[in-house]
């Protein structure tokens, strides 16, 4: 192809990507947020950081996004400071709600952020009529295994184990010390679960999968012995080895532990995690959606694993959140395991559609936004907010990007 023939085909294409940018753009409405509302689904979890709350925000140009966590104290703070906001500028959103009262959020609050970053994610994949993943960058796998926790009893626990993998979940996950008494005997426990441990890899051969969460129950020296006892059955991970508080302790594990860890359904933002992947010290993050903060966040912390080749094992969590998971572990080109109760989904009256889940894995589809659809009429309206309130004025840069008050 000569010169004059390249540009005489060049101009008509990069004016078609301008016009094809300027449509895309202008297929985003303008748009006010009006109202936002708290809904109780009709089996509540009472655990505040596993909260299933449902959150609706509603704009002024009829789009509503759906999102999932918090408490109606906490959706109430954060929601007022979004009233009259552009739903679609969502990280500065996420910004002004982590910044908006000068002190950064505890991890109850940062899920009340969460659920409503799910909610504006929302808006905009159906404002511009698109699933979240291609906001994302697209799919980077067909679907999302899973593994199940709590998976129904059949007989032994090896032919559990052995009924979990047959249904086609990738891992079947026990755990330390799983009874149903207070009094947990750390000694006699290791010696108990390595007899198990050895039942379930015995019942599922060596072709299938299993994992044991240590559920933070053990001390260190308890810890290091079962791992270390465990090591020829192989596990895909270990969960919670020792409490979350001092995460400094996990450079010592890592020094005595050879399987691979997970860590993480205790935390929160990436500043909890950060130096936990960077320095190599687990193998898997568990953090999981809304408790990070949402998409927006989750999405960071997605690169930080890419980046140090650290893989993604969600915590189980709410139906419209699982939702979220898999357009956000769908745009993730890492390692990615989903962690599932029992045998997957029970319908929900609140949400006659969610999420697809056959086969022990979950699949992406390709409904608009979360490709979830909330009945508010099979839930309970808790509060409500359609007043703006921000007490805090934050300070923006020269370009109007936001630094802190």
């Amino acid at each position: 192809m000569n010169r004059r023939n390249f540009i005489r085909l060049a101009v008509p294409l990069s004016a078609t990507v301008a016009l094809t940018a300027r449509k895309s753009h202008a297929a985003i409405p303008r748009m006010k947020i009006s109202r936002i509302r708290c809904y109780r689904p009709p089996h509540p979890n009472p655990t505040v950081n596993q909260s299933n709350l449902i959150v609706t925000v509603e704009t002024d140009a009829g789009i509503t996004g759906i999102g999932e966590g918090g408490t109606r104290d906490s959706i109430e703070q954060c929601a007022g400071m979004l009233i009259g906001e552009d739903p679609s500028r969502i990280d500065h959103l996420w910004q002004y709600l982590y910044r908006g009262y000068f002190y950064p959020p505890g991890r109850e609050k940062l899920h009340a952020l969460g659920a409503l970053d799910l909610a504006l994610w929302d808006i905009k994949g159906k404002a511009l009529g698109v699933p979240v993943y291609e906001l994302l960058g697209g799919l980077s796998r067909n679907h999302v295994e899973c593994y199940s926790t709590g998976f129904p009893r059949h007989g032994s626990l090896g032919e559990t184990a052995k009924a979990c993998v047959d249904m086609g979940f990738r891992a079947f996950r026990m755990a330390v010390g799983d009874s149903h008494t207070t009094t947990f005997d750390s000694r006699t426990s290791v010696d108990e679960t390595v007899n198990l441990c050895r039942e379930v890899r015995a019942a599922i051969g060596n072709e299938k999968d299993w994992a044991i969460d240590f559920h933070t129950r053990l001390d260190m020296s308890d810890a290091v012995t079962l791992a270390s006892r465990i090591e020829p059955f192989n596990p895909y991970f270990i969960e919670d080895p020792l409490r979350s508080e001092n995460l400094g302790i996990c450079k010592d594990l890592r020094g005595r532990v050879r399987l691979p860890i997970a860590v993480g359904e205790q935390l929160g933002s990436r500043w909890d995690s950060n130096e936990l992947i960077e320095k190599h010290l687990i193998d898997f993050t568990r953090v999981t959606l809304p408790n990070v903060g949402g998409i927006t966040e989750f999405m960071k912390i997605a690169t930080l694993c890419e980046t140090h080749n650290v893989g993604m094992i969600p915590h189980f969590t709410g139906p419209v959140a699982v939702s979220a998971l898999v357009h956000a572990l769908g745009a993730f080109s890492g390692p990615v395991l989903m962690e599932m109760t029992g045998t997957g989904p029970v319908a929900e009256a609140h949400l006659p559609q969610s999420y697809e889940f056959k086969e022990g894995k979950l699949w992406p589809n390709s409904r608009p936004g979360l490709g979830v659809v909330f009945d508010p009429k099979a839930a309970q309206l808790i509060t409500e907010v359609t007043e703006r309130y921000a007490p805090i004025p934050l300070f923006q840069r020269p370009d109007g990007s936001m630094t802190n008050w």
